[in-house]
């Protein structure tokens, strides 16, 4: 863990609480659709919980998250309610999005997760209107673009970037480098050699951060967003981590290098965080056996809810597609 400023026990176990609440719904997303009880396309996010739920204590309700279609952790760490994205995920009604939207537009903007997209790079646009909104208001919210390594040789990330340094826009460009674009390692196909040092190109504040720090992805996150917050302006985070199974359900990974996966493994870094945690007495064992049990049932819960709820009406595919339908 990094030696820099660190955050009291409560805000430790908080962030904990959101890793494990990742983990757990992750393993049991996957043990559904190995079991046949849903079929959809899923994307997991193991190996990268610590990224959002250090950011996300700094957060309100009111603050603005945009992510991609590999971003259930990020809606997690936010508040998606489980309930609801557990329902949107299986196509059901009661979903986020009255099970239309999927896993590639979940959308819940009681909890600030503004916009869940299915096209590479086109967070960080998004981000920059709803942060252009806020600061046009007058308003101290904050806007956080998630997105990944290889969204960052999108055009929509340079041209995001440049009118966010532009405008001083309250806006984090958050870059979860997980070594792969899809089935495309990191060094195949970025020229540069961090993504942070992209930032110098358009005047604001790059840097690179062990994103399966949590101590240090929270100084980290904690210093952009105050930064944007007061007026200060954008900052590009590169979040180092690794993601454990590939880029969606059923992707064998025969482009991983297998030592390479089974280290990232080994260091698995929610189990990592428990221990640290117990070690430096911030919590007790039967605390944190408490949080993942109620997890667990909160999982329970999710689960048996989605399972009951209906499909939608055939009457909804005409719904929320125009303002207002006109006969031809």
């Amino acid at each position: 863990m990094t030696n820099k400023k660190q955050p009291d026990s409560a805000t430790l176990v908080d962030i904990y609480r959101r890793t494990n609440l990742i983990k757990q719904n992750d393993e049991r997303f996957r043990s559904v659709i190995k079991s046949g009880k849903l079929v959809m396309p899923y994307y997991s996010p193991r190996g990268q919980e610590v990224i959002p739920s250090a950011l996300s204590v700094h957060l309100s309700d009111d603050d603005y998250i945009c992510t991609i279609y590999r971003g259930i952790h990020d809606m997690l760490a936010k508040g998606v309610p489980t309930r609801l994205l557990w329902a949107e995920l299986a196509g059901k009604v009661t979903g986020t999005c009255k099970g239309k939207g999927g896993p590639m537009h979940v959308t819940h903007p009681e909890s600030g997760v503004m916009v869940t997209t299915g096209i590479v790079g086109s967070s960080l646009p998004i981000a920059n209107g709803l942060a252009l909104a806020a600061q046009i208001r007058g308003e101290s919210r904050v806007a956080i673009a998630y997105f990944g390594d290889g969204a960052s040789n999108i055009g929509a990330f340079h041209e995001s970037l440049n009118l966010a340094s532009v405008w001083k826009l309250p806006v984090v460009f958050v870059c979860q480098n997980n070594r792969f674009a899809e089935h495309t390692r990191y060094e195949n196909g970025t020229s540069c050699a961090q993504i942070a040092d992209r930032a110098n190109s358009y005047s604001m504040p790059g840097v690179r951060v062990d994103g399966n720090d949590p101590i240090a992805m929270w100084n980290v996150a904690g210093e952009a967003i105050e930064r944007a917050r007061n007026g200060g302006g954008p900052t590009l985070i590169e979040a180092m981590t690794f993601r454990f199974h590939g880029h969606i359900f059923g992707d064998a990974d025969a482009y991983m290098d297998p030592a390479e996966k089974a280290a990232a493994m080994e260091c698995d870094p929610v189990p990592a965080f428990r221990t640290w945690l117990l070690e430096n007495h911030h919590a007790s064992e039967e605390q944190l056996a408490g949080i993942e049990q109620a997890i667990a049932h909160e999982i329970d819960d999710a689960f048996d809810f989605a399972m009951n709820s209906p499909y939608p009406e055939l009457a909804e595919l005409r719904r929320d597609v125009y303002a207002e339908e006109i006969p031809a």
